[in-house]
């Protein structure tokens, strides 16, 4: 039984990463919540002072936090469940692999905000963690050579497809730069954490033999072989002869 690696999972390896990933995700979520419930008692303090601010230099390492509060219970409660299913399709395969994935997004989305974003307006949330990934679960079967992934990734993208609609300008009160730049950052994620262990190739069976093989012997030079007894009879052939069940009837009716 040849061994598997961390990209070619056994199911045990895979289960175990997967209940690994729903105890991150829910641990995640309850994390969220909890500061949610820490910036409401604040009356929205720590989303003020921790969310980015366009160009404001201060405001850099708060791409970190940005994704950890919400400006209200709406807020949260729209992005809890996708980035519940998300999150958790994007750790199944390794939760290692998402921690990086997480914090590529967060960057990408938080510097799409920082760059681009009009105005003084501070912008928190974790909605641009669920477009990265979304956008990664859709295409990382693609750079993995994965059949079950890429099916998941199809369906994804055919059920949720829409969300699409609010990573372009036009949705009022909506950061949509965050959202774009959470795309980028997922499918930036999927060719960085590809797969790169190479296919295994089939080693021969057996080596070959030094010399050239003896032809095998026909049926004929095997019966001649056989030492006669005494009777003038030729001894039965091995159980395993072609004719041994002819050769036994034949016995059987004295014919022999």
């Amino acid at each position: 039984m040849s061994k598997s690696d961390g990209s070619l999972a056994s199911p045990e390896r895979m289960i175990a990463e997967a209940r690994k990933a729903f105890f991150t995700m829910f641990g995640f979520l309850a994390l969220i919540w909890l500061v949610q419930l820490a910036n409401s008692a604040q009356d929205y303090g720590l989303a003020r002072d921790y969310g980015v601010t366009s160009g404001d230099i201060g405001t850099l390492p708060h791409m970190l936090s940005a994704p950890f509060l919400h400006w209200s219970w709406a807020h949260i409660e729209s992005n809890s469940g996708p980035l519940f299913v998300f999150g958790f399709l994007a750790a199944y395969r390794g939760v290692t692999r998402f921690l990086g994935l997480s914090l590529l997004v967060a960057l990408t989305s938080g510097t799409a905000v920082w760059l681009l974003e009009q105005g003084d307006a501070v912008t928190v949330g974790a909605s641009g963690l669920v477009y990265g990934y979304f956008a990664y679960v859709v295409v990382r079967g693609l750079f993995d050579r994965h059949l079950i992934d890429t099916l998941i990734g199809l369906v994804m993208a055919a059920s949720f497809a829409y969300i699409l609609t609010t990573a372009v300008p036009g949705t009022p009160g909506i950061s949509w730069l965050g959202h774009l730049g959470g795309l980028v950052g997922g499918l930036a994620g999927a060719w960085i954490f590809r797969s790169r262990t190479p296919r295994p190739t089939t080693a021969p069976s057996s080596t070959a033999p030094l010399g050239p093989a003896a032809p095998p012997a026909s049926p004929a030079s095997l019966d001649a072989r056989r030492p006669a007894t005494g009777k003038g009879r030729a001894l039965p052939p091995a159980a395993d002869h072609p004719r041994a069940a002819l050769h036994k009837e034949l016995d059987d009716l004295g014919l022999l």
